[in-house]
C-alpha cells in the first residue's frame, strides 16, 4: 500500500518501493530491507516529527475484552465535549461522526496508523483513540507512537494459538505499560504488571483512583463514581456489569485527558448508546441479544448480566485459533444456561463438527445441547424453540457480516438473519 502524506508517497512494502518517494523502515519489515541503498528511508519516529503528528493526543486501549466498547465510549464522550476526535479499531476508522474507512484489523500496520493520524490532524482532530491488540504489541505495530494515555480493560484467555501460554500473553500486555506514559489500569486485574509512575486505577470492588461506590444494573446502568473527595452519578442505557467497567474506564480516561469537570463528563457518558454487535438487542419480545463474546471470560460476563433469568445460548468457536479455550467456553455455558445450541463460527480451514466436539467436551452438566453446524439452521431452530420466559444470547460474531470457511468469506450476519426469521414468523 502507498499512502500520500501531502505530496509525499510513502510505502512500507518492498514490492512498491520504486513507486514511492519514501520507504518506511519498521521493526516488521527491516529484515527484508538489506539492499535499499538507492531508496530514501524514513523511520516512524522521523515521520511523526516531520508531520508533527505528536500534536494529537493518542489514546491506546488494550485488553482481552472491552477494547471496542471502551474506545468507542471515549471517542463519543470526547466529541460530545467539543474535542474533535478520531477512532481507529475493529469497527473501522472514524473522524468525529464520519466513517473514513470500514472495518479492518484491530490494530493495522504502523504506516496505516500514521496515515490515519495525518488525516485526523488535517481535519483538526485533537485526540486519536485506538484499540491496541496483543499481536500489535508483540509485533511492535505501535512503534514510536507517542501515547498520551494507555488504558487496560482486563486480561483473560485468548490468542494462545499465538502467545502459547497465559504467562506470555499477560507479559505481552504488561510490556505496553512499562514506560512512564500516563496510564489507567483496571485495579482488579491481577495479571497485569505496570510502571506505577503516571498510573491511575479504576475498580468496582477495590480502592482505586476512580471507584464505583454503588450501582444498579436494572434497565441499564446507574452508578455512583468517587474520585478523591468528589462523588458523581452517571447513567447509561448499556447492559451488564462488564459495561460498567468499560464506562468507568472511559470516564476516567476522558477525565485524565481533559481534566474537565467530572460531572460534565458523566453527563456526556449518558449519550453513548453502545457499539453495534456488543450486547445489541435485536428483539425485545422475545428478548434476543447479539454479542461478540468469544472467550470463556467474555461469555461469563455476558451470562452474569442476566441473574435469575433462563438463558439460552447459541455459539461456536473460531477455527485455526486458540483451541484450548473451546472446552472452557462449553463449561461456562453449561453453568449458566438452560439450553445450548452449538454451531459454526468462522471455522476457516477446520472441520466445524470437530470444533463443536471440543466445545462439547467441556459441558459437564445435563443441560440439553443441540448440535447444528449450519449457523442459519441453528438460529432458525433456536428461535422456533425459544420460550416466552427465556432469553436467547447469540454469541461470537457480533456485527461481523461474513462466515469465514475454507478460504472464503461468505456473507452472513447474525442480526440480519434473526430479523429475517422473525419477520417470516410474523407473516
Amino acid at each position: 500500500m502507498i499512502y500520500s502524506f501531502d505530496s509525499l508517497r510513502i510505502t512500507d512494502d518492498t514490492r512498491l518501493k520504486e513507486e514511492a518517494d519514501l520507504f518506511l523502515l519498521t521493526d516488521q519489515n527491516k529484515k527484508y530491507c538489506k539492499n535499499m541503498q538507492d531508496i530514501s528511508l524514513v523511520t516512524p519516529k522521523e515521520l511523526i516529527e516531520r508531520f508533527a503528528l505528536d500534536d494529537i493526543q493518542i489514546v491506546g486501549i488494550t485488553g482481552t475484552n472491552g477494547k471496542t466498547t471502551t474506545a468507542a465510549a471515549i471517542y463519543s464522550m470526547l466529541n460530545d465535549l467539543g474535542h474533535k476526535t478520531a477512532l481507529q479499531g475493529t469497527r473501522g476508522f472514524f473522524i468525529a461522526d464520519e466513517t473514513i474507512e470500514p472495518k479492518s484489523l484491530t490494530t493495522p500496520s504502523i504506516l496505516t496508523t500514521l496515515y490515519h493520524l495525518h488525516l485526523a490532524k488535517q481535519r483538526g482532530a485533537s485526540h486519536f483513540v485506538m484499540e491496541v491488540s496483543s499481536h500489535a504489541i508483540a509485533q511492535n505495530r505501535i512503534e514510536d507512537l507517542p501515547f498520551a494515555l494507555k488504558v487496560l480493560t482486563n486480561i483473560s484467555q485468548d490468542h494462545l494459538d499465538y502467545h502459547k501460554t497465559m504467562q506470555n500473553y499477560a507479559a505481552t500486555k504488561s510490556s505496553f505499560f512499562q514506560d512512564e506514559t500516563p496510564k489507567l489500569i483496571n485495579k482488579e486485574e491481577p495479571r497485569i504488571q505496570f510502571n506505577p509512575k503516571g498510573a491511575r486505577t479504576y475498580a468496582l470492588e477495590e480502592l482505586a483512583t476512580y471507584q464505583i461506590l454503588a450501582y444498579s444494573l436494572e434497565e441499564g446502568i446507574s452508578a455512583v463514581l468517587r474520585f478523591g473527595s468528589e462523588m458523581v452519578d452517571f447513567h447509561s442505557p448499556l447492559m451488564g456489569l462488564f459495561n460498567l467497567y468499560n464506562l468507568t474506564a472511559a470516564i476516567g480516561a476522558v477525565h485524565m485527558l481533559t481534566n474537565e469537570d467530572l460531572a460534565k463528563i458523566c453527563k456526556a457518558c449518558e449519550n453513548f448508546g453502545g457499539v453495534r454487535g456488543r450486547m445489541q438487542i435485536v428483539s425485545y419480545n422475545p428478548l434476543i441479544i447479539v454479542d461478540f463474546a468469544h472467550t470463556p471470560d467474555g461469555m461469563q460476563k455476558v451470562f452474569e448480566s442476566f441473574p435469575g433469568k433462563k438463558i439460552v445460548a447459541l455459539f461456536g468457536a473460531g477455527g485455526d485459533r486458540d483451541n484450548k479455550k473451546r472446552p472452557l467456553m462449553g463449561n461456562v455455558a453449561s453453568r449458566f444456561c438452560t439450553r445450548v445450541y452449538l454451531t459454526s463460527d468462522n471455522p476457516r480451514s477446520e472441520e466445524p463438527n470437530a470444533i463443536i466436539d471440543q466445545i462439547q467436551s467441556g459441558i459437564k452438566t445435563d443441560i440439553p445441547v443441540v448440535v447444528e453446524p449450519d449457523r442459519q439452521k441453528a438460529l432458525r431452530q433456536a428461535l422456533e424453540e425459544l420460550k416466552k420466559d427465556e432469553i436467547l444470547l447469540v454469541l461470537g460474531k457480533g456485527d461481523e457480516e461474513y462466515m469465514e470457511q475454507n478460504g472464503q468469506k461468505i456473507p452472513f450476519s447474525d442480526v440480519a438473519e434473526i430479523d429475517k426469521i422473525l419477520k417470516n414468523k410474523k407473516s
